[in-house]
């Protein structure tokens, strides 16, 4: 008799304990076995397979045969599976709840589906003509392949994108030792060039008191470096144009040396330019100047390397070095359609120039146990269907976001019930930098559980939609190269109730200009419940911004500037709120079925002093008055330091302030310092935090735990 084993999540709300526990009827099974370098095997341990799509086929056949369902098992033996295109599992692949098909790697080996190829031995530059145009100090270290000879002879280029901007799959990208490494640029990683102005005949209020320049004029940069540069046809640029959360990259058009004038190639896709804003450039031969940089010269096929490990390399010799790959693949690793309990387990997917792992309707599908890194999108996206799955895996140097779950039905409030567990991310948003998160939510009943998050250049975990629990996870070091963004982030819409984010731990955040928040309520949104978390050197720990009915109950702040902000910002009669802010939340009360939500939701009701009731006419126009940031709750709260900032047309009688313990001592068991962990911030038993109603926060069920999958944690830093 086979044992059946499940394994049930562990965060706080686990409700399926209980069935999961009960004992299923025993089942047989089915192995099959794949082998990267098999030949005219039959599947067996013996005779493997030599492709997955042979697996896959051998699996449809095999349930078309059986007598009965049984679970069934793809075995994958160590080494790399070289993907020219997607592995498609479609409905027919999928199994059952008593009998599942799993995609596993073999005990002890490391499965690698590759979207790319690994390289082979780089050789000194001899060419004059390209040695002159490196800089003296680069030209001992800098390597050269020539890609062709290897086969490759298709190499995608840069693309727009970013803000505002559809995911495409990146261009080829070197990677080396395991990370991806940095397009030759100027200035280099962690300097920026400034835009030092525009043309001014074209320029037009920015909304906020200065210019804003015209897309189509170019603008103006100070240094004089770029009069060095040989070759201008396909130089892109980098920047932060407007704002520091909107970034794109553009192809130069036209570059005067001379003017110090840049204008960059159409489509546009940001707002324009203001001064002092960030940029650099990229795509440039005579930047490769320090180690990790490469360059690609796409018209011979040559690549040029300066490996970040190596000694300056001597004549006629071919040195040691780490793996080398390249990325080629334009689509995701591993496509599932409409397919229902599969598991992906113990899997490596990388050096794909799009996705991972894409999962599109179906239902109970798992990705677990998986490493997804050096990937050009996300490492993995769910979208429609129910109940999938992405636990224990670690998602590293992607150039989109991470994981991104999309389910359930906001008409009817349907929840969709994926859930990413227990997975550890670390360097996302790579290319496209703002709104790409560690983990996006969207439509109804999504979860994110103790996960761990950090290194990041934007928001951690962005949502939108209804009912999602974001629970458990630990956040720290996000907002690394942006402004005006949250740790968790959501914002501009009225109808996105429900959600909870509780005992989360978010510390130690970065943030440019504006800075950045814990929480961050942006634009109106309303209704959240912040309950729990530990916010620790939080520049602003829980941001309202002008929304109404949030519940701030039993955190604890500890040196954030400050721990509770509100502002009235829906209360603003200027023109750039009047005109975005307030005409997007009419559509979007218009975009759901009111009564609905105002059943499930009756703090909506209140709205209908200011929008209407539901099925009447809106109040538009010069009549309206603004939406106040009301009924907010901050009760039994704990902070160290700095406590309250109200401002901006919102006033503190906006706020229901209850049973606070600020400025006192609350007896944490400690110590707090820069590794604190969460169980630091525990109150000691004669803590005078108790007499006010404070709950005990689960600092144990904060961030990554072991299970199968994970056997070790990272260490705390």
């Amino acid at each position: 008799m086979k044992r059946v084993h499940l394994i049930c999540s562990t965060h706080l709300q686990c409700a399926c304990c209980l069935l999961l526990s009960l004992p299923l009827a025993p089942a047989l099974a089915r192995d099959f076995y794949v082998a990267p370098k098999a030949t005219g095997g039959d599947g067996t341990r013996a005779h493997p397979f030599a492709t997955l799509e042979q697996a896959r086929d051998a699996v449809r056949a095999h349930k078309h045969t059986a007598s009965r369902a049984e679970p069934v098992t793809i075995w994958l033996s160590g080494g790399d599976y070289e993907r020219t295109n997607a592995l498609q599992l479609r409905a027919e692949d999928s199994g059952s709840a008593r009998a599942p098909v799993i995609w596993r790697a073999r005990p002890g080996q490391t499965v690698r589906w590759l979207g790319g190829r690994s390289l082979g031995d780089f050789e000194p530059v001899r060419d004059p003509a390209i040695l002159a145009r490196l800089r003296e100090g680069a030209r001992q270290h800098v390597l050269q392949m020539d890609l062709r000879v290897t086969g490759v002879v298709d190499f995608p280029g840069l693309q727009s994108r970013g803000f505002a901007r559809p995911t495409t799959p990146s261009h080829v990208e070197l990677f080396y030792a395991g990370k991806p490494m940095t397009l030759a640029r100027w200035p280099n990683e962690g300097s920026w060039e400034t835009i030092a102005g525009f043309p001014e005949e074209s320029a037009t209020p920015d909304g906020h008191g200065g210019k804003i320049g015209n897309l189509q004029t170019g603008f103006f940069y100070t240094a004089n470096r770029p009069a060095e540069w040989q070759d201008a046809t396909n130089i892109w640029v980098h920047g932060y144009w407007a704002w520091d959360w909107a970034n794109s990259y553009e192809q130069i058009a036209e570059l005067n040396a001379a003017q110090k004038w840049v204008k960059t190639a159409p489509p546009y896709g940001h707002y324009g330019f203001r001064k002092g804003q960030r940029v650099y450039f990229l795509n440039i031969l005579e930047e490769l100047d320090e180690p990790g940089e490469w360059f690609l010269d796409r018209r011979t096929g040559v690549l040029y390397f300066w490996p970040p490990d190596l000694a300056p390399v001597k004549p006629n010799t071919s040195p040691a070095r780490a793996e080398a790959l390249i990325s080629l693949l334009g689509e995701p690793l591993l496509r599932m359609n409409d397919v229902t309990n599969v598991e992906v387990r113990g899997i490596v997917f990388e050096a794909s120039r799009g996705n991972g792992i894409e999962i599109h309707g179906g239902a109970s599908n798992t990705v677990a146990g998986c490493t997804l890194r050096n990937l050009g999108n996300y490492g993995v996206m769910v979208t429609g269907g129910f109940g999938s799955r992405v636990l224990s895996c670690d998602v590293f140097h992607t150039g989109d976001g991470g994981v991104s779950l999309e389910g359930g039905d906001r008409k009817t409030l349907t929840p969709g019930g994926h859930r990413v567990e227990n997975t550890h991310f670390r360097w996302q948003g790579r290319w496209s930098k703002c709104y790409v998160p560690a983990v996006l939510m969207g439509g109804v009943g999504m979860s994110a559980l103790r996960n761990l998050i950090h290194d990041h250049p934007h928001c951690g975990i962005l949502y939108n939609g209804n009912d999602h629990l974001i629970e458990g996870n630990e956040i720290h070091h996000i907002a690394l190269e942006t402004g005006d963004v949250g740790a968790i982030y959501t914002g501009r819409d009225y109808t996105y109730r429900g959600n909870r984010i509780r005992y989360n731990y978010i510390h130690h955040t970065g943030g440019v200009g504006m800075g950045s928040m814990g929480v961050y309520m942006d634009d109106c949104v309303s209704g959240a419940e912040i309950r729990g978390n530990i916010f620790y050197r939080v520049h602003r720990a829980a941001f309202l911004g002008g929304g109404r009915d949030h519940q701030v109950l039993n955190n604890v702040f500890v040196e954030c500037e400050p721990a509770v902000e509100l502002d009235g910002r829906g209360l603003d009669t200027s023109p750039v709120w009047r005109s975005m802010v307030d005409q997007i939340m009419r559509d979007r009360l218009r975009d759901v079925p009111l009564s609905l939500y105002r059943e499930r939701y009756p703090a909506m009701r209140a709205l209908d002093d200011y929008y209407g009731p539901p099925g009447g006419p809106a109040i538009e126009g010069a009549s309206f008055k603004g939406v106040p940031p009301e009924r907010n709750l901050v009760q039994r709260n704990v902070c160290v330091g700095n406590w309250l900032k109200v401002g901006w047309h919102a006033s503190t009688n906006m706020l229901v302030i209850e049973n606070n313990l600020v400025d006192a001592n609350p007896l944490f068991t400690g110590p707090i310092d820069a590794a604190a962990s969460p169980e630091a911030f525990q109150p000691k038993k004669i803590s005078p935090v108790w007499k006010l109603g404070f709950e005990r926060i689960p600092a144990d069920r904060i961030g990554l735990y072991r299970d199968d999958y994970r056997r070790k944690l990272p260490e705390r830093r």
